[in-house]
């Protein structure tokens, strides 16, 4: 059985499509354009640099060993130092540099001794589909310090892994350095749910230890004929209580995530792997195809058959 955030990033269809190691030497600069339905990351695997937020006007200094999650992609500004006159646009960077996708970028002044600052990125993505509070409201950034000594020895060798792998020409790398960068993605997630969620509006539910126990339920048999009673029975919880508190921490109430989380599964199903609408209303747990699709179309907008064509 997946685990409650293995199966959120997993319906989300969660994949990495992009990676590379950078060699910047001052001054150097790049701005990264706003993205939908993407996460980015950046490590900083030697050196450091400023990272800025351009929606919230917050600067962020990225340590040697730090790392950064944009999970919504944002636009973003990266630059050493003080430089922040040195910044180009992405795309005049990977021109400038004959960048092909793979490999070192390479790019800045060459200036300064021992000042080159290599960071480890990663570009997610999410199927157009994708939709789920838990992703929603994580913020617009992620920072963690020292991350590879925060996340356990097992990170600091996964980040190495990646180091090693991204420009290399060993066979495998591209794969084993996009997995590794999917995982990294799921692990800060978690450390900030695990740290920070208990703070944070419509986050703090999947840090809830009871709460977070009914979820895991749900998610590992959705098509079960759950209500608000077998919930908070699993959640050692009142029904009353159960249904205030999940409200009050999710910004919905349970009956309300249950059906948006059946439907994403739906999406998914009928976008990825081209089921009949039979085939998915009986693994979300509909008893006919005609209460599927009522729900499916005042939740998404479109029949099941429209949507699974739209492309």
């Amino acid at each position: 059985m997946l685990d409650l955030l293995s199966d959120i990033l997993t319906q989300l269809s969660l994949k990495g499509v992009l990676y590379f190691k950078t060699s910047f030497t001052p001054p150097w600069g790049v701005a990264v354009p706003a993205y939908e339905l993407v996460a980015r990351f950046h490590f900083a695997h030697r050196g450091h640099c400023v990272v800025a937020i351009d929606s919230m006007g917050e600067t962020v200094r990225l340590a040697q060993g730090d790392l950064i999650i944009i999970p919504h992609g944002a636009s973003h500004t990266l630059y050493h130092g003080h430089s922040p006159d040195a910044v180009l646009p992405l795309d005049t960077v990977l021109a400038d540099s004959g960048f092909q996708g793979h490999g070192v970028l390479v790019h800045g002044g060459g200036e300064g001794d021992g000042e080159e600052t290599q960071l480890i990125c990663g570009h997610f993505a999410f199927a157009r589909f994708a939709k789920h509070v838990l992703i929603e409201r994580l913020p617009p950034y992620i920072h963690v310090p020292n991350y590879g000594e925060n996340a356990g020895r097992w990170m600091e060798a996964t980040l190495r892994l990646i180091g090693d792998e991204a420009g290399g020409t060993k066979m495998g790398g591209d794969l084993i350095a996009l997995r590794m960068s999917e995982v990294i993605f799921a692990q800060a997630v978690r450390h900030f749910i695990e740290s920070q969620g208990a703070e944070q509006a419509g986050l703090n539910g999947f840090a809830d230890a009871k709460l977070s126990r009914a979820l895991t339920a749900f998610h590992q048999c959705p098509a079960d004929p759950w209500t608000v009673d077998s919930l908070a029975r699993i959640a050692g919880l009142s029904r009353t209580g159960f249904a205030q508190q999940f409200s009050q921490k999710l910004g919905m109430t349970p009956m309300q995530y249950l059906t948006s989380w059946r439907m994403q599964i739906a999406r998914r199903s009928l976008a990825e792997e081209q089921m009949s609408v039979s085939e998915v209303a009986a693994i979300v747990g509909y008893q006919s195809d005609a209460a599927f699709a009522r729900v499916f179309k005042k939740e998404v907008g479109l029949t099941p058959a429209a949507y699974r064509n739209v492309r």
